[in-house]
Order: structure tokens, then sequence, then C-alpha cells
């Protein structure tokens, strides 16, 4: 009961802010509220009608969406490791044997005579089912049919009774979504979370009159799934059950298993279950719908259950079922990370309105706060998409719809996966890089192989080409168009080396060091020499799905030896190998040849129209407006490039990227934020950010676009949550960057973003930031050392002066950089005039 009355006291607090906006925006003023309460928050006054309008929670392992509806409640259920297909052998003894040729053939300018070369030897051998690479797959499909009771005598059974203060939300501070409305003069109330330290689904179920709660709950699924129930014990009623095996992909084994186990508590009511009903309540006041899965899934650096899946998914059941109070412990293990880091940007009146609404608005006016509800909504996405000893978040984080998911919603390793973790360390999520950590070292046998089978016996190190799965697929995409990317283990080192950045851990690079080196030990013995300005480069490889022309053939192709992308990326790797030889005193022969090498790397080149190219050769694309923007890494996320140490780069970028235009897929754009963020460019970033947060969904033809869902998943389309990551990434950098060596605070602040704060958010070298901001200018920060060291942070525009105080003595900066030496755990205040 004190539920109900707690949402009617919600309620009442809610229209009377709408009062108070309504006529403080009439007397030209803004009410004196912190707008950061309104940004933690997304909320609707009607069911959802897409599952781009459903909310979706997760622990790191499981998930679940409810569409909040009235009469039926329909709920898709996931977990992260469900996967069809099986680990196998790709390997193509064709391909090593004709890379002397496809190399000869780019060195002769035969790109498309190459290309079709790699179509018939080049590719993954695949078993003769062909299916074993799999897919992620939803868990199942959850439908909760409610009957209502009839007050008036009046009313039969086909008449609809109206419903009166309808509303949904996702509360992301504590993690649990609610659905609460009123039929017939009663208040009924439904909450949803996945207990993060329970590791369970709770579906709460409460009214405001006695027997008033009836329903019918289901489990279902599209295909490969039995529903059976067990028996209680004593009071008990039972346990209703879903299980199934999934499609290997190689005939005569099987494949993952899974077990869904659902059971209900009930205060009041009766109680009845069987496998052809599902679980049935009549008369209640008050339940508990409990949830359990689990998949037959295990690998190293995973806490998955494997074979002993059923027994932990019981177990897990029993536990939470023991005691259904879960939600306060469910809260707490959730704010340990949501709480670390707030923002807070300037309201407008647009704050208070239902979260579709805001999206609508938003494209007609400015709002700034919006994105502080979407940074928030991103890491609230990250945290709840994986955890310690779970799978990185995939295209679909852990969120899927069906049993065949875009793309496979697999790890694409070309942007996909490694936008996904953008916004991870300066959000201070940094334990929950381990899922990355250890896929990236269950994927180096397999590349160790895949090395050697499409490259040759002298082929040293580890590869990863552009697309993984669970199952530590390591060789090209089928097509080598798109699929002869070869350094996406490359990108993922850089993401090891950052983690390292901004933890300063000595040990973790003791551990990577290996993942490291194995991948700089590829290209260092594969990379050839191209023959017109005797330049290694790598051959064959692309530039991630894009195409180009060479000369007058009208025939697009993609594979190319050296293009920029390879270029920067190996810079990088071979810089931080060696850097890490330094600090860990070890290999320095390896790091002097590293040196060496990268002395005969391609330089990066403008264009004759003043873009910086994305090949050897100034080819012309296929497509201007490409969403790939893949030659300007080395601006973001890599730091090759930056307005002040390379400003003819950084201005060939600002070029390239008007020239490729402000529209793209949903997670293109919001790359470009970040481009934009990195050039300084506040205000264009904010544009890009505009454009990201654009309407998915037309109005008339209910089509999907690229932009934004209602629910606020960034649409490609369709919904990839990569987008989203990027998007949030973009909102820190436009507020702090510290990839140059030094803290830049307000680096790229829009004009509209004139006054706020922020908490929590971390740099590089082991320093958190708190900054507060008035009329575009800094006012104050407070530095916070995680461990010892000097750190520089970078005079903020507009700034003249600034003063540390430091354990309560002072100094005065005037020049270009304030350094200081901070002990560990140490607080500097800086003001700033």
């Amino acid at each position: 009961m004190y539920k109900i009355i707690a949402n009617t006291i919600m309620k009442t607090l809610f229209a009377f802010f709408l009062l108070l906006v309504t006529c403080n925006s009439v007397m030209g003023t803004i009410p004196a509220i912190p707008a950061d309460v309104y940004n933690h928050q997304l909320y609707y006054t009607a069911p959802a009608t897409i599952w781009e309008e459903t909310l979706p929670l997760g622990n790191g392992r499981l998930g679940m969406m409810p569409d909040g509806g009235v009469d039926r409640e329909h709920i898709v259920l996931n977990e992260i490791s469900l996967w069809s297909g099986m680990e196998a052998d790709y390997g193509n003894p064709d391909a090593s044997r004709s890379l002397p040729a496809i190399q000869q053939l780019l060195f002769e300018g035969k790109n498309k005579e190459a290309q079709e070369l790699m179509y018939s030897s080049f590719v993954p051998k695949k078993p003769e089912s062909g299916g074993t690479y799999g897919n992620y797959q939803m868990l199942a499909d959850l439908n909760i049919d409610f009957s209502f009771p009839h007050r008036r005598k009046t009313i039969s059974e086909n008449d609809a009774a109206p419903v009166t203060d309808y509303r949904r939300w996702l509360d992301l501070r504590d993690a649990v979504a609610y659905t609460s409305f009123t039929k017939e003069g009663i208040d009924y109330q439904r909450e949803y979370f996945t207990s993060r330290d329970k590791d369970v689904m709770i579906i709460h179920l409460t009214t405001s009159r006695r027997r008033a709660l009836s329903f019918s709950a289901q489990l279902s699924r599209p295909k490969q799934g039995a529903v059976s129930m067990l028996p209680g014990i004593g009071k008990e009623e039972g346990t209703l059950l879903l299980e199934g095996t999934l499609d290997s992909g190689k005939p005569g084994r099987e494949g993952m298993k899974y077990r869904v186990a659902m059971r209900l508590i009930s205060k009041g009511g009766k109680q009845n279950i069987s496998a052809e009903r599902g679980i049935t309540l009549t008369q209640g006041r008050e339940a508990w719908l409990v949830l359990s899965a689990t998949t037959s899934y295990a690998a190293s650096g995973t806490d998955f259950s494997g074979n002993r899946y059923k027994e932990v998914c019981d177990s897990l059941l029993n536990a939470a079922t023991q005691h259904v109070q879960i939600k306060e412990s469910h809260i707490a293990s959730h704010r340990t990370f949501y709480d670390r880091v707030s923002l807070t940007l300037p309201f407008t009146e647009d704050d208070v309105l239902p979260t579709n609404e805001r999206i609508t608005r938003f494209t007609e006016r400015e709002s700034p706060a919006l994105a502080a509800l979407y940074y928030n909504y991103g890491r609230y996405l990250f945290i709840s998409s994986t955890r310690p000893g779970s799978l990185p978040p995939n295209l679909q984080g852990l969120w899927a719809n069906g049993v065949e998911t875009p793309w496979n919603g697999d790890y694409h390793t070309n942007i996909n996966i490694q936008m996904n973790h953008w916004p991870l360390e300066q959000a201070g999520l940094s334990e929950l890089y381990q899922p990355l950590t250890a896929l990236v070292e269950r994927l180096i046998p397999s590349g160790e192989e895949t090395a050697r089978t499409f490259y040759g016996t002298h082929a040293q190190g580890w590869v990863l080409h552009m697309m993984t799965n669970i199952w530590n697929y390591t060789a090209p995409g089928e097509h080598p168009s798109w699929g002869a990317t070869n350094t996406g283990g490359a990108w993922l080192c850089a993401h090891l080396w950052e983690h390292y950045q901004y933890t300063q851990d000595i040990e973790f690079l003791k551990r990577i060091y290996p993942v490291l080196k194995g991948a700089s030990e590829f290209f260092y013995s594969t990379m050839v020499r191209e023959p017109k300005h005797g330049w290694l480069v790598t051959a064959p490889t692309s530039s991630p799905e894009n195409a180009f022309f060479v000369g007058n053939d009208p025939t697009p192709v993609s594979v190319c030896m050296g293009p920029t992308m390879d270029v920067q990326l190996l810079t990088e790797l071979y810089t931080n190998v060696i850097e890490a030889t330094s600090i860990l005193e070890c290999d320095a022969d390896y790091a002097a040849k590293l040196r060496e090498a990268l002395d005969k790397f391609p330089p990066m080149q403008i264009s004759k129209g003043g873009y910086l190219q994305e090949w050897l050769e100034d080819y012309k694309e296929q497509d201007v407006h490409h969403r790939h923007v893949s030659h300007l890494y080395g601006l973001h996320p890599g730091n090759l490039i930056s307005p002040d140490a390379t400003p003819e780069l950084a201005n060939a970028c600002r070029e390239t990227l008007n020239r490729r235009g402000d529209g793209g897929t949903g997670w293109s754009r919001a790359w470009k934020v970040n481009f934009w963020a990195r050039l300084g460019d506040g205000d264009r970033a904010w544009t890009l950010f505009k454009s990201l947060l654009y309407p998915a969904v037309d109005p008339q033809t209910k089509r999907h676009g690229s932009g934004t869902f209602p629910n606020l998943f960034c649409s490609h389309p369709p919904f990839q949550i990569d987008g989203n990551y990027g998007g949030t990434a973009g909102v820190g950098e436009m507020l702090l960057q510290s990839h140059e060596g030094f803290i830049h605070l307000l680096p790229a602040l829009p004009k509209s973003w004139h006054t706020g704060n922020f908490h929590g958010m971390k740099a590089r070298g082991g320093i958190s930031v708190d900054l507060e901001w008035k009329d575009g200018k800094a006012v104050k920060a407070i530095l916070t050392a995680t461990i010892p060291g000097i750190f520089h942070v970078k005079m903020p525009e507009g700034v003249i002066r600034a003063k540390a105080i430091i354990d309560g003595q002072s100094n005065n900066y005037t020049g270009k950089t304030i350094s200081l030496s901070l002990p560990e755990k140490t607080t500097c205040m800086l003001l700033f005039e």
C-alpha cells in the first residue's frame, strides 16, 4: 500500500511542477530547481507500441524490456551469452598461397584484380553446414495478461473501462522501471528490475484494493523452446520452466543450452501453475514474479556456469524467492557505479516533458539538459549491459528483440565494439573494462592460428580482422570488400592501453603487454614495402567498408594497401609497445626494431583538395558522404592529430568532415560529435549531437531512419547501441579532454551550455575532476589524485589567472599551463578569474 501512496505523491508533485513551470514561463523566469533532477529518468504517458519504446533494464548479464501494456504486458527477456553457433576452424590454405600474387597486383595498381583474387582464395573456409558463426539471440518472451474487476454492473467483459493517470518511467539512478495507472478507481503499479546483486529479474505488482490483482504469466520463444513445470514443495505452487537448445551450425552436435525459471510469490489470492496456461493469480493484492535464467556457455575470464547452468539457475531463483524484498540492495549495488559521476546543464521548461516529446521538441529549439539526460542514459546503459565476469556489450548491448539479430548481434571490430567503450573510463567505470580485456585474451590462440593460415608460416603474433563473436572468430570476413580489414586487434589493443593510461596500474600493464606485443609482432612480420616510395604498409587490407575508383574504371573496389587508418593504428600500437618496454624494462632490442620500422611508415597525406587522404593514393571515393570516417582515427579516438600539435592536419580533418557532411547513420553522427569536440568546435559538435537525436520514427509512415528512437536507443537503423555510447563520449569530450598529456577543461563548450557543472569525471594519469562554470568560463575545479603524480592543466579559455589551493597552501598561475604535484588522494582546488 505504501508504494501506491508514494506513487500518488509523485504524480501530485509532478503535476505541481508542471504548473510551476507554466506559471514561471509566463512570467519569463525559470524556477530555481536543479536541472539535474529531471535528467535521471525516461518517462512516457502511454504504453510502448514498438520495441524501441520499451524500457531497457539489465544487470550486466540479464536484461528485460517491459512495454507497460495495460491489459497485456509484453516483456522481452535477454541473457548476454545466449548464442547459436560454436567454435570452428575457418582456415583456408589457399589464402597464404595466394598472398604473394595479391600483393603483386596491388603493387601494380591492379586493385580490382587483387580483390577478385581474394574473393576466390582469401576468404574463410566455412564448415559444410555454414552456420557455426552463430548469432546473439533473445532469451524469451514473457506475456502477462491481466483481468480487472468491474465496479459497475453495466460494464460487460467486452467493454473497456477507461484508464487514467497512466505513466511509465525508468529511474536511471535506481535502475528500476515502473508502470502506474488507475482503472475503475483502483490504482495499479508495476515495478521491474534486474537485480545486480541477486542476479535475477523481478516484476513487482501491486494494487490499492484487496482482491483486485488477477493475471496469467506465460513464457515462450519463437523457436527452440519448450515450456514445462516443476511441482512445488509444501505450500509452494511450483516453478514454470522454459528450456531449449540452440543450433550449433554443425549437424549432430548440440548447441548452447539455456534455462529460464519463473516463480510467483503473492500476498492474497489463489495461485495456479501449468505448462499450458503458465502461472496465474486470481484476486490477489500484491505479487512478485521472480525469474532466473542461465546458459551452458563457459569461457575463461567469465563467471558463466557452463554445464552447471540448471543447478545455478535454480539456486539463484531459490535464494531470491526466500527474500523477495531485494529492491534496496539492488539499488545500492547499481548506485556504486551510477553515482560516481554527475552532470548538470542549463534547464529549460522542456526538461519536464515526456521523453518522446523532449526528443521531438529538440528539433525545434534548444534544450541543453537533454545532453545531460543522454549522458546519464549512456552511463546507465553501459552499467546495465556488462559487468566483471560477463561479456562486453555487443551491437545490441544485451537487448535483442528476436532470434535473428541485425548483423548477428556480434562484435564488429572496425569501430563498433570500440565505440561501445569510449565513455567508460572518463565516466568512472574502469572495472567494467574486464569483460573486454578477457575477450581479447581469449582471441589470441585463434588469432595466432589465423595469422599463420592466412598470412604464411613467417607470420608472428596474432591477428583479428573486422568482426568476432563469443566463439573466438578471428578470420577475415566472407566478403573481402569489407572483410579484409586486419587491424581489429590493433584497435582493441589501443583500448587496453587506454585503460592503463587512466589507471596507471602496472600489474595490468604486465598482464596486457604480451597481448600488445603479439599484435605488433604480426604486423612487424607481415608488412611489405610498397614500390613507389618504399614505405612499409599493410597489404592486403581495406579502409573499413569504404570503396574507391582506380583511374577511369567504373568498378568500385575496397582492397588496398596501407590506408591511413592502418598507418595511424599501427603508429599508436608500436609507440605504445615501445613505451611499455621502457616502463617494464624489457625487450629493448624489440623496441629498437619497432622504432626503425616506424620511420618507414607512410606519412599522413593532405590531398590537393585540402582534406586528409584516406588511402595511399588520392582515389575518388564511391561515396563522399560515407558513414565511416576511418582516416580520422588519429583525431579521435587516437591522439596523433590536434589543433595545437598538428594544425595543418587538424585543418585537413575539418575539410574532410565538411566534405563528408553531418548526416550518416546514428553511430556515424555520434563519431562526428567527438571529431568536432577534438577540433575545439563546441557549436559544431552540438549541431551533430542534435542530428544524432533526430527522431528516428517517421510520424506519418512509421518507418525507421537514422537518429534516436523514443526510448533514446540509437538508430543506425536498426537499433545499434554503439551510437548511444559514442554520443555519451561526445558529451564528455566537449567538457573534458586529457589525451594530449594535459587536462583540458571545457575544450569545446557549446554556447548554449553557458552554465553548469560536472563531478567525478576521470582524466588520464589517474585523477578525478570536478568542474563548475558560468557564462561560458570555468569558475572552480577540484582535482583529486587517485595515484601520486605530476598533473598538467591547460589554462581554460577566457581565464587569465588561477589560484591553486592544496592543503591550505595557495599558489597563483598566469601562464598557459598549471603544473601540480599531487600525492595520492590529495585534492587541489583551482579557482579561476
